[in-house]
C-alpha cells in the first residue's frame, strides 16, 4: 500500500520536529554534584577549642565558571546568643580574597576560571573562646550564600545553604558523656 503525499509529509514533519526539540535541549551539567558542599572537622566544639568549616564549590555547568562569590554568616539563633563566644582565626584555600567583617561573617572569591567538573575549596577556622557559654542547645550555626557566573558571564546561579554548619558547643563533661554514649 502506497502512502499518500500528505502522509509522507506528516511523517517527515514529525521526525524533523523531534530532531529539532532534541537539538534545543539544554546540555547536561558537567556533573550531578551539587555546586556547593559544606563540611566541618568536628560535630562538637568545647570552650578553648577550634573548629574548621570547609566550603567546596564544584562547577556543575558544561562551560567554565568565570566568577564565584560566597559569603558565610552566623544564623539568627547563633547571633542572638551573646554568651556564645567565638571568633574567626584563619582562611586558607583556592581563593583570591577572603574578607572577614566583624568576628564571624566573611566573604570569599574563588580563583577562576573553574573548568566544568573542577572544584575550589576554602577552609575557615574559628576559635571558641575559653569563657564561651556552652551546653545543651547551644550551637554554632552558619549559613552560606553562593553566587556564580558561567557561559561567558551570560548565565548565573545563586542560592543559600545551611547544611553541614551545625556545630554543637558542649562543655567538656557533656562532650565526654555524648562520646561515651556512642553519639
Amino acid at each position: 500500500m502506497r502512502r499518500s503525499l500528505f502522509g509522507r509529509l506528516g511523517l517527515s514533519a514529525t521526525l524533523a520536529s523531534v530532531v529539532a526539540l532534541l537539538g534545543m535541549a539544554q546540555p547536561a551539567s558537567a556533573a550531578d554534584t551539587p555546586p556547593m558542599t559544606v563540611t566541618v572537622d568536628k560535630a562538637s566544639a568545647t570552650p578553648g577549642s577550634t573548629v574548621s568549616i570547609t566550603l567546596k564549590f564544584t562547577n556543575d555547568q558544561s562551560t567554565n565558571t568565570q566568577f564565584v562569590y560566597q559569603s558565610i554568616q552566623p544564623t539568627w539563633s547563633t547571633s542572638q546568643d551573646p554568651a556564645l563566644k567565638y571568633a574567626f582565626a584563619s582562611c586558607t584555600g583556592d581563593v583570591t580574597s577572603c574578607n572577614v567583617t566583624g568576628k564571624q561573617s566573611g566573604s570569599m572569591n574563588y580563583a577562576v576560571p573553574i573548568l566544568p567538573g573542577a572544584s575550589r575549596t576554602v577552609t575557615l577556622t574559628y576559635n571558641v573562646a575559653a569563657d564561651s557559654a556552652c551546653g545543651p542547645s547551644r550551637r554554632i550555626e552558619f549559613y552560606t550564600y553562593l553566587y556564580y557566573e558561567y557561559q561567558g558571564g551570560q548565565a548565573k546561579k545563586d542560592g543559600v545553604n545551611s547544611v553541614g554548619t551545625d556545630i554543637a558547643c558542649n562543655t567538656s563533661g557533656t562532650l565526654g558523656k555524648a562520646a561515651g554514649a556512642g553519639h
